[in-house]
């Protein structure tokens, strides 16, 4: 490798250097292309940097760059790399379900967890205070996103309308039925009833029933009928709360939903 004649003697002048340029990840790559320090020289420094918590390291060979006002928590927020870092994973993916929704203003409470969603399992990490975590979804390069500015670039975000599919799909990774219909009602003033009826024809029959029901729950009528007049594919009854018991419960026969669960949305 050849490298150039201005190469850094000093990993922490490189790093001072990237960050200055608004550079906040690096790979294990880009360092070695950098620096004049032997294989063994450069993962020494790296762990002493990381130890020190001036880099962060969510994969073994991306880096995270760490400024003064977040060494206490040891990582800046996660939309500052999550774009960088997805690149590194060599995997398509948008910022989704809670974390989604609380771009959209409709959290209801913070979000513990930054969720991801990708075509793979991937372990989660902790970054900071908060943990990463990521949902699988095979068919996530066909899911509409937004770009969303970060304060080191942009990041891919679900829209509302792919996020509130999303929500009832996942709902157990979205702290159940209670914690979805309340994020709902508030979500719903950023979905466009044309916008949430265009992706309804390829979202699963089951998870647009259960959608559309609790639009109409909640009392959003012009969502629940864009969902009711995209839903081309048959009705089977289905249980709202998917895995729980359905004999004695309610049915619901426009939407051909079992009412397996109390609903409560919180104010």
């Amino acid at each position: 490798m050849t490298l150039p004649e201005d190469a850094p003697a000093h990993l922490a002048d490189w790093v001072d250097d990237q960050q200055a340029r608004g550079h906040y990840t690096f790979t294990r790559v880009d360092a070695d292309a950098a620096m004049t320090k032997s294989s063994s020289a450069m993962t020494l420094a790296l762990g002493r940097m990381v130890r020190r918590r001036r880099l962060y390291a969510p994969r073994r060979g991306f880096y995270v760059i760490v400024p003064t006002e977040y060494r206490e928590v040891g990582a800046p927020p996660v939309p500052w790399f999550v774009d960088d870092l997805m690149r590194f994973e060599d995997r398509p993916y948008y910022v989704g379900l809670l974390s989604a929704a609380d771009l959209f203003g409709a959290a209801h409470h913070a979000p513990q967890r930054f969720q991801v969603v990708t075509n793979r399992v991937l372990r989660p990490f902790t970054s900071g205070r908060e943990r990463v975590d990521f949902t699988m979804n095979l068919a996530v390069a066909s899911v509409p996103v937004l770009e969303r500015k970060t304060a080191t670039g942009t990041m891919r975000v679900s829209t509302p309308a792919a996020t509130a599919l999303d929500l009832v799909r996942y709902v157990h990774e979205c702290g159940g039925i209670d914690s979805v219909a309340t994020v709902l009602s508030e979500l719903a003033e950023a979905i466009e009833p044309s916008a949430l009826a265009a992706r309804v024809p390829d979202a699963d029959a089951a998870v647009a029933q259960r959608l559309g029901w609790l639009f109409a729950y909640i009392g959003r009528n012009a969502l629940a009928d864009s969902v009711d007049q995209a839903l081309l594919a048959p009705r089977w009854w289905v249980p709202l709360t998917p895995g729980a018991a359905e004999a004695g419960h309610p049915r619901d026969s426009r939407w051909r939903v079992v009412v397996n669960t109390e609903i409560e949305v919180e104010a």
